[in-house]
């Protein structure tokens, strides 16, 4: 049977020990769940073309917050689930952005 992923961020590791009682309430009001595995999913239909965070955030319109998004990178690199490679590609601002690729279609070394 096929690994089953795991999705999503324990609450407690998206605020700081000195947050303000409201950020710790939105941390865990945020579905880390679901916007982490749509992240992967988008990533993960891009092959090995992968994404720069721009490509991702306008797949994504629906989920009008920067960071909702974003955030879920770091989360996704230390599940290994995408990697940040070597290349790069211009973002909407004219700076170079990583491209992510889902581990999936990264080949591995014999």
């Amino acid at each position: 049977m096929g690994d089953v992923l795991k999705f999503g961020t324990d609450p407690h590791k998206l605020v700081r020990r000195d947050s303000m009682d409201t950020s710790r309430d939105a941390a865990y009001e945020v579905c880390t769940t679901k916007l982490e595995e749509e992240v992967y999913m988008v990533i993960k239909a891009a092959g090995r073309a992968g994404m720069i965070s721009d490509e991702v955030r306008r797949a994504m319109p629906h989920v009008t917050s920067y960071s909702s998004v974003t955030a879920r990178y770091k989360s996704l690199k230390e599940k290994r689930l995408i990697v940040a490679t070597d290349g790069r590609r211009k973002g909407n601002s004219g700076r170079n952005q990583s491209v992510m690729v889902a581990s999936c279609h990264i080949p591995v070394p014999f």
